[in-house]
């Protein structure tokens, strides 16, 4: 739910999601990845205040500060996933993988970003088409390496909340794997911040 307060810490969107973050840590571990978790300041969208996105951007701007301009690559389940769409104009984003994408988010800045999208056929709460309808208009803009993905093994595993299970961390952290070699800068980073970052805005609309 929509709402200024800020987010419950029994919040069981965020509890969820938790495991899903440790496995794209551990599935990214040897791989000069740092793997951190974007925090809400309110509960959820917020019509055109679009809090989540606001958040996301400032993470970003706050891992500028602390390790330079080291490439970043979002992730995102839900409402997630439209908050890293919304973050990729930032500069140093270089890929996002969106899990359970809405419909209708805008896809122009998304020009020069690795973008893979992961969906479910069976997800009851967040129609998949949303995901295709991202997907077909991205491709339609030059220089958006846009792709969709929902593979044969991962669609029997698709129910409400697929994200929680481990082949979708560990397909996610995969595709954040690729967009991270595609991306990757040499030097200018400094110790422990590792060669990518990548930053998971994962919690549902409910977090």
């Amino acid at each position: 739910a929509d709402g200024l307060a800020p987010p419950s810490a029994l919040s069981l969107a965020g509890a969820r999601m938790r495991p899903f973050t440790s496995g794209i840590a551990r599935a990214t571990a040897g791989h000069g990845i740092v793997v951190g978790r974007v925090r809400y300041i309110h509960r959820g969208w917020n019509g055109e205040r679009a809090d989540a996105a606001r958040d996301a951007a400032r993470a970003l701007d706050e891992l500028a500060a602390a390790c330079g301009s080291v490439p970043v690559v979002l992730v995102g389940h839900s409402m997630g996933g439209r908050a890293a769409l919304s973050a990729a104009a930032h500069p140093q984003v270089r890929g996002v993988v969106a899990l359970g994408t809405p419909r209708g988010e805008p896809v122009a800045h998304l020009a020069g970003t690795d973008v893979v999208l992961v969906h479910g056929d069976r997800d009851r709460v967040t129609d998949p088409r949303g995901s295709w309808s991202v997907a077909r208009r991205a491709r339609a803009i030059p220089d958006v390496k846009g792709r969709i993905r929902a593979p044969a093994r991962l669609r029997a595993e698709g129910g409400a909340s697929p994200s929680a299970r481990p082949p979708w961390s560990t397909r996610t952290a995969a595709a954040g794997r690729s967009c991270a070699r595609s991306s990757t800068r040499a030097g200018g980073v400094p110790g422990g911040c590792g060669r990518t970052a990548m930053t998971v805005t994962s919690l549902g609309a409910g977090a």
